[in-house]
């Protein structure tokens, strides 16, 4: 750390630039004699990336921001602040620390947190926005989570671990096998070493691919923000059954948060019943559509599914669903002919589901310009016919 880079000047100049490109800041060069413009670039480069992902941090005072890779890398406060409401007790490991977000609000609902960072700059920088984000129940540890939880005597509520998904060359990596720590290799240690192990992986994890490598999974949780799926959280508990596996989505939005909560081994034997276009439509949110659930959701919403590869559903009343619901105004055969005759040189969103074109395709075909009030799905029904289901958004829930 620079900590010339925390004098009032320093940060009022780089207040003064947020507003700044990037290129054209670190063209201008550095006005002060003990700071480069790389170390310039690189604190306001960590203002711009946090105005929405992190905004408690983007407006504290003093915050010191690490290299953009470890920005790339933590959670978002939405995803941090949703994990932190899954557990409770006294203590808490958090056994990959990086920039602390998730301990920090972890050190909201719990008396004790423990952060370990085995990168000793990158826990001196944590260590210090914790002091100006005036919290005082995390203790800072620079070194391997593992190796610190080997020479503990503690025995902690809960450990978390998110571990790095970039092997030794920096390729990304998913399964946890390949991924630092090895969390696979050492759940018997993490098991004797707390009541429950919370461990976030990569959201392109297959469901199943993840209960083959990890033992004890009491709970799934699916987080997703503003419709896209940011993490997969695996609760780990001595003596759980596969059978007894609850899985949570939840699409976290300043609007509306969607959850659901299900038996995931009773879900994976639901049927699905299957019907046309009826009035409505409705497409899963984004942590459902990573569940895998699609039978459950017809059968637990008594809706009609168009096609087992096709995941979209219907029915003749409106009901309260997660994710987005339309109203069906035309169905339409899929023809070249008709869809030019309907859509061309027209304005509407474009959604393919189980549809041979992709959705640039059909644009540069029919030459349909995006955006508008209208959303247009071009799909496959149960009996193999293809149809474009001319929709508006449902009003009325």
């Amino acid at each position: 750390m620079n900590k010339h880079l925390l004098l009032p000047e320093v940060q009022a100049y780089l207040d003064k630039h947020e507003g700044t490109d990037l290129s054209s800041f670190i063209l201008s060069g550095s006005p002060f004699e003990d700071i480069s413009i790389q170390e310039l670039a690189q604190q306001l480069e960590g203002l711009k990336k946090t105005r929405d992902k992190l905004p408690t941090w983007q407006r504290t005072p003093g915050i010191y921001f690490p290299k953009k890779i470890n920005l790339e890398q933590t959670s978002g406060e939405r995803a941090a602040a949703h994990k932190a409401n899954l557990v409770k007790g006294n203590s808490l490991a958090d056994l990959t620390g990086g920039l602390g977000v998730d301990s920090y609000f972890f050190s909201q609902k719990i008396n004790q947190v423990a952060y370990c960072e085995i990168n000793p700059s990158l826990a001196k920088i944590a260590a210090h926005n914790f002091n100006q984000l005036h919290v005082e129940n995390i203790s800072v540890h620079a070194e391997s989570g593992i190796d610190f939880l080997k020479r503990s005597d503690t025995k902690y509520d809960y450990i978390f671990i998110d571990p790095s998904r970039r092997n030794s060359a920096k390729a990304k990596v998913f399964l946890l096998k390949d991924c630092e720590p090895n969390v696979p290799e050492h759940i018997e240690l993490l098991l004797t070493k707390a009541e429950k192990i919370m461990v976030k992986t990569s959201p392109l994890l297959d469901i199943k691919a993840g209960l083959e490598e990890l033992s004890a999974v009491s709970e799934i949780h699916i987080v997703a923000v503003k419709n896209e799926v940011k993490e997969l959280l695996w609760i780990l508990k001595n003596g759980s059954l596969p059978e007894e596996i609850s899985l949570f989505s939840a699409n976290i939005d300043p609007a509306k948060t969607e959850t659901t909560s299900v038996n995931y081994q009773e879900a994976l034997q639901a049927e699905a019943t299957y019907g046309p276009p009826s009035d409505y439509l409705y497409e899963p949110n984004a942590a459902l559509m990573k569940s895998g659930l699609f039978n459950w959701l017809s059968g637990f919403y008594k809706l009609d599914k168009l096609h087992p590869n096709t995941h979209l559903y219907t029915s003749d009343n409106l009901i309260d669903f997660p994710g987005r619901c339309f109203k069906i105004n035309d169905r339409i055969p899929y023809s070249k002919k008709e869809v030019t005759a309907l859509f061309k040189e027209k304005k509407a969103h474009i959604t393919t589901r189980n549809f041979r074109e992709s959705v640039a395709q059909l644009r540069k075909r029919f030459k349909i310009n995006d955006g508008g009030d209208r959303y247009l799905f071009f799909t496959t029904c149960a009996d193999q016919s293809q149809w474009v289901l001319d929709c508006s958004k449902a009003d009325g829930l």
